[in-house]
């Protein structure tokens, strides 16, 4: 299944993609993508509930604004230098154990919204990510258990900031929490529907150019392990975002010099499965 959001920002009405592209407005289902959707088995009951009223769900218009997937969740957890290469482009050390920084939720828009770039801002870059969705409540989950806590997968393009994020005390979280710098989606798709999440193409472009090229076969640290990692440090809860870190190709890492968006660079990216999304930078007002 490929779950939805669509409409006004701040409206979003919650909606699923079908096989063939079409989009339905499951409104009648009366439930939101939320914390407690997903606490209480929604997905199930949500597939349940439309194999007797699909038929009678309003079509979405192609034309409406998708908003983030899910609703709010209470956290964005981010997973820092993930692929080897990206490590290496920005002249840091592998690591040796997942570094982890918080995204503010407060940064979520949906995936073809404009990006703007921030009030002072001089450096800001684009990361397309794979991101978690977690299912269930997870607390000191045993790694050969952690699939069975995942409620899905979408597209996220993880905008930094790197003045805010490098330059002024290390403080990673500055550079990554700027309004709209998380656009996520088009959907949310369960895990039935990607053969093997481990082997997925993950790509970026700016202004047509291929910037970022990578797969998730690279990732140091695959996601039942990430979910494992981050479920001894925090309790992670329904609808919990985990996003698993970028390949190689960010502004930070092109040489000879860096390169950082403008107003009117547009930017895009996809990865198998989960769709692609489109931001067109514009400036703070």
């Amino acid at each position: 299944m490929k779950l939805i959001r669509f409409g006004k920002s701040g409206q979003e009405k919650p909606g699923v993609e079908l096989p063939d592209g079409k989009r339905i407005d499951t409104s009648a289902f009366g439930e939101d993508y939320t914390e407690q959707f997903f606490t209480n088995d929604g997905i199930a009951r949500l597939a349940a509930w439309l194999k007797t009223n699909q038929s009678t769900c309003p079509a979405v218009d192609a034309s409406e604004r998708l908003g983030a997937p899910l609703a709010r969740p209470s956290k964005i957890v981010c997973i820092g230098l993930n692929y080897v290469d990206h490590a290496k482009e920005t002249n840091a050390a592998i690591p040796t154990e997942p570094i982890i920084f918080f995204k503010s939720t407060t940064a979520m828009t949906g995936p073809n919204d404009p990006v703007v770039i921030p009030k002072n801002s001089t450096k800001t870059d684009w990361e397309v990510e794979l991101a978690v969705v977690i299912g269930k409540k997870a607390s000191y989950v045993d790694q050969k258990d952690a699939n069975n806590y995942i409620a899905g997968y979408m597209l996220h393009n993880d905008f930094s900031e790197r003045a805010f994020q490098l330059e002024r005390n290390g403080q990673w979280v500055k550079g990554k929490s700027c309004d709209t710098f998380a656009p996520l989606g088009p959907w949310l798709a369960t895990p039935d529907e990607i053969a093997d999440i481990h082997n997925v193409r993950l790509w970026l472009t700016v202004n047509g150019k291929m910037m970022q090229d990578g797969n998730t076969s690279n990732l140091i640290f695959n996601i039942p392990f990430l979910i494992s990692y981050v479920s001894q440090f925090m309790t992670l809860l329904p609808g919990d975002i985990i996003s698993t870190g970028t390949p190689a190709g960010v502004g930070l890492g092109q040489k000879p010099e860096p390169v950082y968006l403008k107003p009117g660079d547009i930017v895009e990216l996809g990865i198998d499965g989960l769709g692609s999304s489109k931001q067109v930078a514009v400036a703070y007002k």
